[in-house]
């Protein structure tokens, strides 16, 4: 039940775009400036696992510039090129900045932790790498506090919990800032650990092997936003709950006999498609049943805000097609 709650973001409330616009704005800001830093710091240190959070923090910045261009893009009106709109292209950028995480984040970081592991390393002052992941633990929480705040509006708005809501929301802006800030965090800790390791021991090892679980954490950030947004790409439907409320939406509008055939299609965090096979009433005029689709049409824009278009085809009901000789399906 509480998944489908956490679905129902998409259709029956209006999440705040600029909300959007402003988490991804600042995790950009944020990250940039972490980038140069743990760059300086990893040149200095010699520590492969600063380098390896200094491209994390490059390709978390090119996620959230790639972003970015989705939340802009994806809000253009539909056009005659577009009569469906452009709200698909949210999911066309939002997966190549997962591709941005796994090519420019996972793949260096993994190779940088085995090439140490293999070759070793010359390690040099730790400090410049301490002060400045310390900035950057600073930096990527508020950044984080920004998108959870964010998420947990709207989760509390449709009653469900914070989790559920973030697997299942259509906002893969949010979702990604949250997921990635929450990898940053997680991979300072890491090159923390590395650098103390190396310290401790005077052994390269402990810095590759903190790469390499760096190059771990985001192939699982990647691997978990690409498939959700290969998922919305594809075509996700609206919660079976959505669709049965749907259904009997339209089974109360006057002149209709049976819904025989009901489509829906996610579009966007803000935005669902309708389309519906439906029996009217044999008796009724071609003027009643225009009304009848208006009715229907007025009735589910009310109770789901993000239902832009509503499709409904005038159908005979399976009876009336094998009277008639027809294939019923």
């Amino acid at each position: 039940m509480s998944d489908v709650r956490a679905e129902q973001a998409s259709s029956t409330e209006e999440p705040a775009g600029g909300e959007s616009v402003f988490t991804v704005i600042v995790a950009a800001a944020a990250n940039l400036g972490i980038a140069l830093a743990k760059a300086v710091a990893g040149v200095i240190s010699g520590s492969s696992a600063m380098l390896s959070e200094a491209a994390h923090s490059f390709a978390d910045t090119v996620t959230e510039l790639l972003l970015l261009t989705s939340l802009k893009r994806s809000e253009k009106p539909a056009d005659e090129e577009h009569p469906l709109g452009y709200g698909g292209e949210r999911y066309v950028w939002a997966m190549l900045a997962a591709v941005a995480t796994f090519v420019g984040g996972a793949v260096f970081s993994l190779y940088d932790g085995i090439h140490t592991l293999v070759a070793g390393e010359d390690l040099g002052d730790p400090l410049v790498s301490y002060i400045v992941l310390a900035v950057a633990f600073v930096l990527e929480g508020f950044s984080l506090r920004t998108a959870v705040r964010q998420a947990r509006g709207e989760a509390a708005r449709v009653g469900a919990p914070f989790r559920r809501y973030l697997r299942r929301t259509p906002d893969t802006a949010v979702k990604a800032v949250v997921l990635e800030d929450s990898a940053a965090l997680a991979g300072l800790l890491f090159a923390a650990g590395g650098l103390l390791g190396g310290q401790l021991t005077g052994s390269g090892v402990w810095d590759g092997i903190a790469s390499l679980c760096i190059g771990g954490l985001l192939l699982w950030v990647a691997w978990v936003l690409g498939r959700s947004n290969a998922e919305l790409l594809v075509g996700r439907p609206l919660p079976q709950q959505v669709r049965a409320e749907i259904r009997e939406l339209l089974l109360d509008v006057e002149h209709v006999e049976a819904v025989l055939e009901l489509t829906t299609l996610v579009q966007g965090p803000r935005e669902a498609l309708v389309a519906a096979k439906v029996d009217f009433r044999d008796a009724s005029t071609a003027a009643q049943i225009e009304w009848a689709c208006e009715d229907a049409a007025r009735r589910l824009r009310e109770r789901f805000p993000s239902v832009r278009r509503v499709y409904l085809d005038p159908t005979p009901g399976f009876a009336q097609r094998r009277s008639e000789g027809l294939n019923p399906w």
